[in-house]
């Protein structure tokens, strides 16, 4: 490995003081520091939103009513979603964006360091707000994570609180995505073009536009909502000659490219990983760039496949079906990309490639499941099954969050300087491979046969799917307490055979030229690249 020039990795202490105890994490500017307190933030709330999936799967694990009755059941959905989509998926993303951009650019850090301390804990009181719904009048919200009308002008007090952890999630989002905008266009290395980019800064550039796109949107929808509640406009409101179905077109808006905020940089970890460990430079690069773009821009006009049965004119039926199946073509661009790259490569399976593998399957299964459902006779009669259910998790369970666990194998060498057990990461996989498809699989079948999503209860017939669900939802959430307690906590204390510099033979990327554990600052001279923009001319 070459020689750095000028020390670029060098860690000035006298120039720069480390800060130490509680002002290094509540002061934070340095964009590792940052990464990692986004990191520990999501996996807490993934921690609670899983409490209460399994709640969900403990009501659901035989007919009748056990545990709660179904308002609880329902606010129990709706907070799950909430929390997993904005505590857990998106803060997970930003703060690999937080730790992985400025070292694989070559910058000294983010663009905006005192921006990105605040768009941080501006996430805080927003989950706290959202947690502590269950303890107000009425309990939390129950319209469900999508806070259809009419159901949120019915709601208790704590829908007000939500919509408000709404809006600082999404003022926390806009601000993220501005700070990686400005960071990725305007502090790459001299020498390092746009197409010389690493695939992960490439796909969170697309991510950050999308996020400033539809933000915004969803603030509308919620505040339309909050003045229907209290200041009495009837935007949604049919006594009054608003529209629910209106609601369904503005959220959708939102979040249909919301869908791919969460798997286009799961798509740019994958497509580091893979080329890693076939020991082979990622095939079709150039595709892969366009086919994120195509995806990002194709993600705006797809909207109401989610509102087939909402009393749409045919004409709308089948321009949404065409255009979702369309969408499918530069998604299938970039698995046929990443099994090229594959082919014929030296592989290793590694614990980082195990979960880039599994993601490929997984991810693959559930991108079939949504073709189907993007046809729009199959869909009307499916639409708001468990199928729909089984769907959406084979996509950003299996999709975004198998992800970041390959991302935290692949680069946690180099946040902590110390190796993770690769025993220890294989248990973590194949635990989490079959717990998952134990529990997610059968609900394909659960929503062929016509079982409703939302309701605590459920005739017979549908009992043993339910059942062999519940379990294996419990062994997947057990799977991921063991990855905190026996991989990250060892890592996090340096626990573990100390890291090399490059601990992966086949691994390019400026990341990797600097020592591990990344020092405090590093790149303060921008690094002289050579010809490929992955390495550090000596």
């Amino acid at each position: 490995m070459s020689a750095v020039l000028d020390h670029p990795a060098h860690d000035d202490h006298h120039a720069h003081a480390k800060p130490t105890g509680w002002r290094r994490w509540v002061y934070a500017t340095n964009h590792k520091d940052i990464g990692t307190l986004y990191m520990l933030f999501s996996f807490t709330n993934l921690m609670i939103g899983g409490v209460l999936a399994l709640m969900i799967r403990a009501e659901l694990f035989q007919p009748g009513l056990q545990f709660v009755n179904p308002e609880l059941f329902n606010q129990l959905t709706t907070m799950h979603g909430l929390i997993m989509v904005f505590g857990a998926i998106m803060p997970a993303f930003v703060g690999f964006a937080n730790w992985m951009i400025p070292l694989q650019i070559g910058a000294s850090d983010m663009a905006f360091a005192r921006m990105n301390n605040f768009s941080f804990w501006l996430m805080i009181p927003a989950a706290l707000l959202l947690v502590t719904s269950f303890f107000m009048p009425g309990g939390a919200p129950a319209a469900g994570w999508t806070m259809y009308a009419p159901l949120t002008l019915q709601m208790g007090p704590s829908m007000d609180t939500s919509i408000f952890a709404i809006h600082l999630l999404g003022a926390s989002s806009i601000m993220g995505s501005i700070n990686i905008i400005v960071t990725i266009l305007n502090m790459r290395a001299p020498g390092m073009t746009l197409m010389k980019m690493p695939m992960f800064c490439w796909t969170w550039l697309i991510t950050a536009y999308l996020l400033i796109a539809v933000m915004p949107v969803l603030a509308g929808a919620i505040t339309m909502t909050l003045t229907d509640r209290h200041f009495g406009t009837n935007f949604f409101n049919p006594a009054g000659g608003g529209d629910p179905v209106m609601y369904q077109h503005i959220f959708w808006f939102f979040g249909h490219p919301e869908v791919y905020i969460m798997i286009l940089p799961a798509f740019g970890i994958i497509s580091q990983i893979v080329p890693a460990f076939a020991r082979k430079r990622l095939f079709g690069y150039a595709s892969m760039v366009y086919a994120t773009s195509s995806i990002a821009i194709l993600s705006f006009i797809v909207w109401a496949h989610h509102m087939f049965t909402s009393g749409m004119p045919v004409t709308g039926q089948l321009f949404f079906m065409y255009a979702t199946m369309l969408i499918a073509v530069p998604t299938a661009v970039k698995i046929f990309n990443w099994i090229a790259t594959m082919w014929q490569g030296s592989m290793t399976f590694e614990t980082p490639m195990l979960f880039a593998v599994g993601f490929i399957f997984v991810f693959t299964l559930g991108g079939f499941t949504g073709l189907i459902l993007a046809m729009a006779p199959i869909d009307i009669q499916i639409h708001d099954t468990y199928y729909v259910v089984a769907h959406f998790h084979y996509v950003l369970v299996a999709g975004s969050l198998y992800a970041l666990f390959a991302g935290y194998y692949y680069w946690s060498p180099k946040w902590t300087g110390v190796m993770y057990s690769e025993t220890r990461g294989k248990i973590h996989f194949w635990w989490s491979l079959i717990s998952f498809n134990v529990t997610f699989f059968p609900m394909h079948f659960l929503g062929l046969a016509g079982m409703p999503r939302r309701y605590a209860d459920y005739p017979m017939q549908f009992a043993d799917f339910n059942a062999l669900a519940s379990v294996g939802g419990f062994m997947f959430g057990f799977a991921q307490v063991y990855f905190f307690f026996f991989i990250v906590l060892p890592t996090m204390r340096g626990k573990g055979e100390k890291a090399p510099q490059n601990p992966w033979e086949g691994a390019e990327g400026l990341e990797w030229e600097v020592p591990s554990p990344a020092p405090f600052h590093t790149f303060e001279t921008p690094p002289k690249l050579d010809a490929t923009a992955t390495k550090v001319l000596g």
